[in-house]
């Protein structure tokens, strides 16, 4: 479920996050002024880093937790200033000028594209289907022959998305790759060796997208800068029980 929290600044709230919480995604203008909203709701408290500059945590007096998870890892803060300063720096480092590659795949689709500047404008792409039927509900010969027609059409719209891939990266020296459309096709095109130079340059994160189009992939930059926040309310003040009142 997807629902716009106004309170908090305009941002979409996912699916709960394993071991608690829940995970929001704030764009980088946005994030000062959410990370001051919630101070001033929950009240200040300590910021820290982890170790690989992956994420920072902003405690609040209260109990209620906002992790930090900005794009492109790690963050260069060494620690200290206030919330809005750490926010801002993190900011910073998300809007830095970088050339980031995208390569979003499914099955029978794929687009390619180059980002660069600040804010990021795409520079180079390429979009393109294949065809790849659908599973048969026949059986015996007729839907072993058509497994092994999807299994070649799927590998052909694999290797074209990992040739676009290739054409559109290869005059780019690139910073940062990006990938996305969903997880089975591109883990289906990992095992290209063409690929392995830009795989090595990878983010963890994972854009999942429904359709790669060329106009999914222009606005795609507005997911791929976004701070992921796994936000963690307070728990709640329970009333003394019978025994701690007596």
């Amino acid at each position: 479920m997807v629902r716009i929290v106004a309170t908090l600044g305009r941002c979409v709230v996912k699916n709960p996050a394993a071991g608690g919480g829940r995970w929001v995604d704030v764009p980088p203008e946005r994030l000062v002024s959410w990370i001051v909203t919630f101070t001033e709701r929950h009240g200040a408290g300590p910021i820290s880093g982890d170790p690989a500059g992956a994420a920072v945590t902003f405690e609040a007096a209260d109990g209620a937790v906002a992790e930090c998870h900005p794009p492109f890892p790690p963050v260069p803060w060494a620690g200290g200033g206030d919330a809005a300063a750490v926010a801002a720096a993190i900011v910073a480092h998300a809007v830095a000028d970088r050339t980031v590659g995208v390569l979003l795949v499914r099955l029978g689709g794929y687009a390619a594209g180059v980002f660069t500047g600040s804010p990021p404008r795409l520079v180079s792409s390429k979009t393109g289907s294949r065809p790849v039927h659908g599973r048969s509900a026949a059986g015996g010969w007729s839907q072993h022959r058509f497994a092994r027609r999807r299994e070649n059409q799927a590998a052909t719209a694999l290797r074209a998305a990992a040739e676009a891939a290739v054409a559109i990266f290869g005059p780019h020296r690139l910073d940062d790759l990006v990938l996305g459309g969903d997880k089975r096709s591109i883990t289906g095109i990992r095992g290209d060796p063409r690929l392995a130079p830009y795989l090595t340059l990878a983010t963890d994160r994972f854009l999942t997208v429904p359709d790669p189009r060329l106009a999914v992939l222009k606005e795609i930059p507005r997911s791929f800068l976004a701070i992921r926040i796994r936000l963690t309310d307070p728990e709640p003040v329970r009333p003394p029980s019978a025994d701690q009142v007596n």
